[in-house]
Order: C-alpha cells, then structure tokens, then sequence
C-alpha cells in the first residue's frame, strides 16, 4: 500500500520549482543580457579612429594617431573584462585623439594648398614681369 502524501506536499513542491525556475530564469537573464550603452560609445570611437587613419592620420599626425588607436584598444580591452566606466573614459579619449588628428590633417593639406597657391602666383608673377619687359 502507497504512502499518502501531506495535502500540502502538492503546494510545497510548487512553490520549491517556482523558486528553482526564477532563479534559472534570473542567472540567465544575467548572462544574455546585451551590453550596455558603452559599446556605442566604443563603435563610435572604432569609426573615428577608422575616419582619422583613412584621411592620412598616419602621415600628417603620426603620434597622435598612434595615442588615438591605442586608447581604442585600451577601450576594447576594458569591454571585455566588463569594466565599462573605463571602457567608456577610453572611448572618449580616442574619439578626442582621432578628432586632433583631423584636425591637424586638414591643417597640414590647407597649408599645402596655400604653399602650391603661393608657388603659382610667384610663377604668374614672373612671366608677368617677362611679358613686360619684353615688350
């Protein structure tokens, strides 16, 4: 003959995998949950460095390109030990980086442009002054 269960066995082992199912439920939720903001902030960082490198960074401003994707990756080191107040800092950095380094390049190709537009008005003036002393 069977043993009888208390009537409150039924309500007991409900609430026992009630409780197991929330927790399985809450360390799951933990491990899929997404990223949070910061990895914008890194992909956006990724993007400038990226930009910087491709206007001539390397060229025009090679330290400070150097400083821009170092602090990336200091960046993407920091997501990847979940340490997202850092990863954000660095973000910020190499977006700053990679925006000195724009700048200078735009700087560096505007003084090139004004030194070949010098060059051609000293050369128009000297066949000006040919022409007329020729004359």
């Amino acid at each position: 003959m069977p043993i009888a269960k208390p009537a409150y066995q039924g309500v007991l082992d409900l609430v026992l995998t009630g409780v197991l199912v929330s927790a399985l439920v809450a360390i799951t939720g933990c491990a899929s949950s997404p990223p949070p903001p910061v990895t914008a902030d890194v992909a956006v960082s990724n993007a400038a460095v990226n930009g910087a490198a491709s206007a001539g960074g390397g060229e025009f401003a090679p330290a400070e390109m150097r400083a821009a994707r170092e602090k990336l990756a200091q960046a993407n080191a920091a997501m990847a030990a979940h340490d997202y107040q850092a990863a954000s800092d660095y973000a910020t950095q190499a977006q700053a980086d990679a925006k000195l380094v724009q700048t200078k390049v735009s700087s560096t190709k505007a003084q090139q442009a004004a030194a070949a537009l010098q060059d051609d008005i000293r050369v128009l003036r000297e066949e000006l002054n040919r022409a007329n002393n020729n004359k």
